[in-house]
């Protein structure tokens, strides 16, 4: 058994891909000699050769066009986006093509490939860098979306999105990163994409997270046990697909929901999981639901960035509003 951190995970994670398939290749900028710009692929040039891990040119829109190009022929590339918020070059490409080639070509090609990018604030950081952008991804039908939460869940969840015969947005929360350790397997194993966890069962309120946002929410949580309250908390693990099934049963059990994300408000996730929660549980609630998201500006820069991502205090306020309703 392995000890590792969230970064470390998703380095193992493509050790043991690329041991276990030949086809498995990785690439993006920064991503060979330096091994990333947060080490994610630390190694991975100097074990398998420059012709599986190497560095591309500076340029999105050709990273995803030739991970598109290659996956069609029969390899499976794992790509790094740098920060999510470049992405936008390659978006045109992950839309048009990488989306829709199954559809295009009523099944006689598919596009095996995973895009991997850091996402979200938390870290200081500058302009572009600190974007939480899954709802971009989660609203294009052919893309699956991916956001690990714990070591455990980033290698089993990039493990069963390197496997999967569609593409896959795999967006790492870089802000905890390093922030903890945890037991995982060194062996190859996956977790189910689409399929959410309860991370812990409660009886007054349901609440769903993502990423980043999940420690925060359990941090809040532990605040409001400690005054009576008995709170369910869902990882939702997967954007897209989303496990309704998981949610409503929850809600059904606990007549309150709320959904904690560091993404903005407007057309947000969370508005989706409202939805959900409002068509399979609404006979069942016993107050509105709750979105607990940042604000509808664009990220702040490093000095004004603490007063943008939810943070334990906030979460907890607004938490406590559902449950008192």
């Amino acid at each position: 058994m392995l000890v590792l951190n969230l970064v470390e995970s998703v380095t193992n994670a493509l050790e043991v891909a690329m041991d276990q398939d030949k086809n498995v290749v990785v690439f993006g900028e920064d991503v060979g000699v330096e091994g990333g710009v947060f080490r994610a692929t630390k190694g991975l040039m100097e074990k398998y050769g420059s012709d599986r891990c190497f560095d591309s040119i500076l340029a999105e829109s050709s990273i995803v066009g030739s991970g598109i190009g290659m996956a069609i022929a029969g390899l499976k590339p794992v790509v790094e986006i740098q920060f999510s918020g470049f992405m936008f070059p390659g978006y045109n490409q992950i839309v048009t093509h990488a989306a829709r080639m199954r559809n295009r070509t009523r099944g006689l090609f598919t596009v095996p490939m995973v895009i991997r990018m850091p996402y979200g604030g938390g870290v200081r950081a500058l302009e572009h860098h600190s974007e939480s952008l899954e709802v971009l991804f989660g609203h294009t039908a052919g893309l699956k979306v991916v956001v690990p939460s714990t070591p455990y869940d980033a290698k089993g969840l990039l493990l069963a999105a390197i496997a999967d015969p569609d593409p896959v947005i795999f967006m790492e929360p870089k802000r905890i990163y390093r922030a903890f350790k945890q037991e995982v397997p060194d062996e190859y194993y996956t977790i189910p994409i689409g399929k959410a966890k309860v991370l812990k069962e409660g009886n007054d309120l349901t609440v769903v997270a993502w990423g980043a946002m999940v420690r925060e929410t359990q941090k809040a949580i532990e605040i409001l046990e400690k005054q009576g309250h008995s709170i369910e908390l869902i990882d939702l693990r997967t954007i897209s697909p989303i496990d309704k099934e998981t949610i409503i049963k929850s809600v059904q059990k606990t007549g309150r929901f709320a959904v904690v994300h560091e993404a903005a408000m407007t057309f947000g996730p969370g508005a989706e999981l409202i939805t959900t929660v409002n068509e399979g549980a609404f006979l069942y609630l016993e107050a509105p639901p709750k979105r607990i998201t940042s604000n509808d500006t664009i990220v702040p820069l490093p000095k004004g960035e603490h007063h943008y991502v939810p943070d334990v205090n906030f979460i907890t306020s607004e938490l406590k509003t559902v449950l008192e309703f």
